[in-house]
């Protein structure tokens, strides 16, 4: 699959989680402040480490539906494609932040202390979703070959 990178997109911040080179294991990497500085950030990250693909959270709404925040994120994806090369993909993020403060909690850091990192741990835990569901889909997508 390749590398990939994953940004949880917020009004402010924007948390961003790698996948080693396999597009096996995703990582938590930093926390930007902006849409300008992300934007120069990733000219300069995207092709230096060799990112394949970009997964973008979509905040749906819990019952499936397309709401205010989500429009935002996809009209940020129709900016983000313009300046970068990598193809652009969002993910479905429900619970994402929710899981990322409860993970971070178990690991015994205060609330001041998960808040610099609670947007990067929700990246994280969006692409790995989106890590492994493709890697699920590739297996199935092997299993049906062999059935011919």
């Amino acid at each position: 699959m390749g590398r990939a990178l994953g940004i949880d997109y917020g009004d402010r911040r924007f948390g961003l989680a790698v996948s080693d080179p396999t597009g096996s294991i995703a990582t938590p990497w930093k926390v930007i402040e902006g849409e300008a500085a992300l934007f120069q950030e990733l000219a300069r990250f995207v092709p230096e480490a060799g990112i394949e693909r970009i997964v973008l959270g979509l905040p749906i709404n819990m019952d499936g539906t397309i709401g205010p925040k989500a429009k935002q994120v996809l009209a940020f994806k129709e900016r983000l494609e313009k300046v970068q090369g990598a193809p652009v993909s969002t993910w479905d993020e429900r619970l994402t932040t929710f899981q990322a403060h409860a993970a971070l909690r178990q690991g015994g850091l205060s609330a001041r202390q998960a808040a610099g990192k609670v947007d990067k741990v929700a990246a994280q835990i969006l692409l790995q979703s989106y890590l492994d569901c493709e890697r699920a889909r590739g297996a199935r997508d092997d299993e049906d070959d062999d059935d011919e």
